[in-house]
């Protein structure tokens, strides 16, 4: 290490950021490609199939969620649907807006495995407003 080695240790320093796993996850975007929602903060969808997910211990219950398939990438994902009786509001092939729960790291939250996502809107309608008997669904 001399006087003009400054140049020499910039440049070490650059290729052994790439041993740092959170820096090459970051550099490539591979949570962004693994991610169905591409990095977007909302995604819509069709509505496959309704499924009651049991949850993990000490709960037990059956959690309601639908599978839904992504207009943008066609990718099906599993989301939740929040508040009693939201499940009578939605039908298969209905469109559903869908977000992240809220988990860290875009993860499952709560006792719900494998279950990233929650629906928010059905039909272009706030699926808070049906459950609670502001608005009727819209017929399609």
């Amino acid at each position: 290490m001399g006087l003009f080695a400054g140049r020499v240790l910039k440049t070490k320093r650059k290729r052994q950021r790439w041993a740092i796993s959170s820096f090459k996850r970051r550099k490539l975007g591979i949570d962004k490609k693994a991610d169905p929602l591409a990095g977007a903060p909302q995604a819509r969808g069709i509505v496959l199939e309704k499924i009651g997910v049991a949850a993990k211990q000490p709960n037990s219950a059956v959690r309601k969620c639908v599978r839904v398939q992504l207009i943008k990438n066609g990718k099906s994902v599993s989301a939740f649907l929040p508040r009693d009786g939201a499940l009578n509001f939605i039908d298969e092939h209905d469109e559903v807006h869908i977000q992240g729960m809220g988990a860290t790291q875009g993860g499952a939250m709560g006792d719900i495995p494998g279950v990233r996502f929650k629906v928010f809107k059905v039909n272009g309608t706030s699926l808070h407003e049906l459950v609670i008997g502001k608005k009727e669904k819209p017929r399609r």
